[in-house]
Formats: C-alpha cells, sequence, structure tokens
C-alpha cells in the first residue's frame, strides 16, 4: 500500500505562487508514475499534470501549461507541483495520485483518474483575485 500526504496549499492573491509537495509513504515510489488532479466547488475532479516514473516525461492540462511545473524528487519519495501565475480559477482541493508504472506513459493514460490506484485526501489551494 502507498499512503500520499499533500501539502503546501493555502490562500494566496492572483498572480502568486505556491508549491504543493506530496509525499509518499509505505512504499518507494521510484517506479510509481505520479499524478495531481484538482476539484473546483461544485465541479468535477479534472487532471491537472502527471510526471513518469523518472521524471523523463512530464504532461500538463493546457489551462497550466506555462505556469505549473511538475518534478520529483525520489530519494525523498515526493513529488512536487509549482504553481505560478496563480488564477481565481485555479480554486480548488489538489489531489496527488500515483500508479505503478515504468512506461513512459501517455496523456491518454495519465490524465484519466482511473489509471491510478493511490489518492492522497488532498490540499486546498484558493486564489482571491
Amino acid at each position: 500500500q502507498v499512503q500520499l500526504v499533500e501539502s503546501g496549499g493555502g490562500l494566496v492573491q492572483a498572480g502568486g505562487s505556491l508549491r504543493l509537495s506530496c509525499a509518499a509513504s509505505g512504499r518507494t515510489v521510484s517506479t510509481y508514475a505520479m499524478g495531481w488532479f484538482r476539484q473546483a466547488p461544485g465541479k468535477e475532479r479534472e487532471f491537472v499534470a502527471a510526471i513518469s516514473w523518472n521524471g523523463g516525461m512530464t504532461y500538463y492540462t493546457d489551462s497550466v501549461k506555462g505556469r505549473f511545473t511538475i518534478s520529483r524528487d525520489n530519494a525523498k519519495n515526493t513529488v512536487y507541483l509549482q504553481l505560478n501565475s496563480l488564477k481565481p480559477e485555479d480554486t480548488a482541493v489538489y489531489y496527488c495520485a500515483a500508479v505503478r508504472s515504468l512506461s513512459r506513459g501517455t496523456m491518454a493514460t495519465m490524465s484519466s483518474e482511473r489509471w491510478y490506484d493511490y489518492w492522497g485526501q488532498g490540499t486546498q489551494v484558493t486564489v482571491s483575485s
């Protein structure tokens, strides 16, 4: 079993930045693809970004390209999501997810909630205008 714990959320003004962390425990996630999803109030959960097991491939939804950056530190069993140039529409609960995979992945698989086996509890990001 893999346990995922997100942190780093908070309240920030539009244009500001946050760095989210997802710390894994239970197993090393160095052979796991990792993803970030978010759910805004009244909306379905949506894909934000994903990274392959070795960091060689990254995927982003169009609305965050150029503003968000996903990275990982396998030595620390942690995945990060740097959020820059935040907008009010980025307000959501951000979730980390993991699935054991040594493939490069594709956008279709990495962006699908059904592909992931493990999920964290989420961290709230609120962007004020």
